[in-house]
Formats: structure tokens, C-alpha cells, sequence
């Protein structure tokens, strides 16, 4: 899963953690527990036991749990068999499986790249 697509994993919240705030990362940032806040991110990887509640600014999302807000995404949204996403999507390249939840608008821009702005770490 990591490696030349996927930047390193930074930042991993487990799935008994519960995270209120903005986080930025230059890299992979994994999410099993809750988490409530905006991300700007290389990946996001929401596991299956996973929730956001905030909007999102990344290269790629993996979605495998819930997810309630907005999503800007300058490579790939994929949208896994047990993941829901609640909010807007605006991506390159957009994949949903089947058994997913996916409820709002999707913008598909080709050959335009979104805007991304990669960061260092900080945790507010």
C-alpha cells in the first residue's frame, strides 16, 4: 500500500482515539478512530472502523469507513465496499465499489490539476 503512489505513513490514529482539531501532514495519514477537524494530507487512508467530520485536502483518499464533508482531491478518491462519504467530491480520477455510500456531487476535472499545497506536520 505505501510506496511510490502512497507517501510514508505519519500519522496514525487508532481506533479507540478520538481527535478534535486541523491537521496537516506531508505524507500518509491512517485514521481508524474519530476524527473532527479539516486535514490537508499527501494520502488519507480512513479505515473501516474510521470517521471524519471535517472537509479534506489531499492527493489521494482511500475511504473504508464514514466520512461527513467535503473533499478536494488533487489524484484519486476510491470509495471502498464499507466506506460512506457525505459530502462533495472534486478529484482526477473517482472510484466507487460496490456496497459503498456516496451521497453529494462529484466534479471529475481531466487534464487540470487541483490545487494541493503539501506541509510539514503540525497538530493544533
Amino acid at each position: 500500500m505505501f510506496g511510490h503512489k502512497h507517501p510514508k505513513l505519519e500519522v496514525v490514529i487508532g481506533s479507540e482515539s478520538v481527535f478534535r482539531g486541523e491537521l496537516t501532514s506531508k505524507g500518509t495519514i491512517r485514521i481508524d478512530g474519530t476524527f473532527e477537524g479539516n486535514i490537508s494530507a499527501d494520502c488519507v487512508v480512513l479505515g473501516e472502523s474510521g470517521s471524519i467530520t471535517g472537509d479534506l485536502q489531499v492527493k489521494v483518499l482511500i475511504a473504508g469507513g464514514k466520512l461527513r464533508g467535503n473533499v478536494r482531491a488533487a489524484d484519486n478518491v476510491e470509495i471502498q465496499a464499507k466506506g460512506e462519504v457525505y459530502g462533495d467530491i472534486y478529484t482526477v480520477r473517482f472510484s466507487v465499489a460496490e456496497g459503498a455510500v456516496f451521497e453529494g456531487r462529484s466534479s471529475m476535472q481531466k487534464n487540470r490539476e487541483l490545487e494541493y499545497r503539501p506541509a510539514e506536520v503540525t497538530v493544533v
